[in-house]
């Protein structure tokens, strides 16, 4: 690797994952997202860069990050450690320091060396299979230059290569890294642009473009629908998703993802309120009529990813 390839943050490796691409993976979350979905279920992803989360919980009031801190951002509060946020640079000296674990630090930076060490640990169970690495988060189209080394690194040793994804990015980004990807997982949320906008703060125009560039293109993809209760699975909403799948070169199927609240611990862990909380809980009998609605519009449906 040469001094100018980019680093980037990533916040979890995930080993030995089943559900995100063909076989055996290793998953790699980059930080950082554009949206700002009602139901994420990896809001420890959303925001780029690296964050310091206090646990007051468990400070034992020993004072090692006091001492630890270089920036002196720490000071000894009456029950725990206060921050102050304007002198914390989120080094993440205070969470490596720590004895209690009452500092933990979302993210660090990563060089391509680095990453590769890790998924290369992983080769010998890809062997014979379609296993690999996917690459998700947060959205990795939002680091496309750390992105586009680690997926060239991959293609030097021979590796399937999957990136799940949004599609919220510019064209030149979506083909660059098109030219090093093997499979797209590619999210469809809602097909109606305001109702997009509504539950994830941008608009679906780009990411429709994007979705079609990549099919006309060549792409390999594998669609998305999180079917989200009293947002996206109207009867309506399904049948217009289902005909642009359908209609679209290189599409190998679409997942149904039922909704489930489990990511609901991360935000309270985080300190904020979960945006899903008036999401009802999933309708079995909803989901199948979602699928129903897909497999007529001609298309392979799994319930699940």
């Amino acid at each position: 690797m040469s001094a100018t390839t980019p680093s980037g943050t990533i916040f979890a490796i995930k080993r030995y994952a089943l559900h995100d691409g063909p076989d055996l993976r290793v998953t790699v979350f980059l930080k950082g997202c554009p949206l700002s979905c009602h139901w994420c279920h990896n809001p420890e992803g959303m925001r780029p860069g690296t964050q310091i989360l206090s646990l007051p919980d468990r400070c034992v009031g020993c004072g090692e990050c006091l001492t630890a801190c270089p920036q002196g951002a720490l000071s000894a509060g009456p029950a725990s450690v206060r921050r102050d946020a304007g002198a914390c640079t989120a080094c993440g000296t205070c969470a490596e320091t720590c004895p209690a674990l009452a500092h933990e630090a979302l993210g660090r930076s990563w060089t391509v060396a680095e990453v590769m060490a890790e998924i290369e640990k992983e080769l010998p169970f890809f062997e014979g299979s379609q296993g690999g690495v996917t690459f998700s988060g947060g959205e990795p189209l939002a680091q496309p230059d750390f992105l586009e080394a680690l997926l060239a690194a991959c293609v030097r040793l021979g590796i399937h290569r999957a990136v799940d994804t949004s599609g919220f990015a510019t064209a030149e980004t979506a083909l660059r890294i098109a030219r090093h990807t093997d499979l797209f997982l590619f999210d469809l949320k809602h097909m109606d642009p305001a109702e997009h906008r509504r539950a994830t703060g941008v608009d679906n125009a780009p990411i429709l473009a994007n979705l079609r560039l990549l099919a006309e293109t060549g792409a390999r993809i594998q669609l998305r629908l999180p079917l989200i209760p009293g947002f996206n699975d109207g009867g309506e909403n399904i049948r217009q998703t289902g005909l642009l799948a359908a209609s679209l070169p290189g599409v190998d199927g679409i997942d149904v993802l039922p909704y489930h609240a489990t990511a609901k611990g991360k935000y309270a862990k985080l300190g904020l309120p979960y945006p899903g909380a008036d999401i009802p809980a999933a309708d079995p009998q909803r989901t199948q009529r979602a699928a129903e609605i897909l497999r007529n519009c001609g298309l392979t449906v799994r319930i699940g990813g």
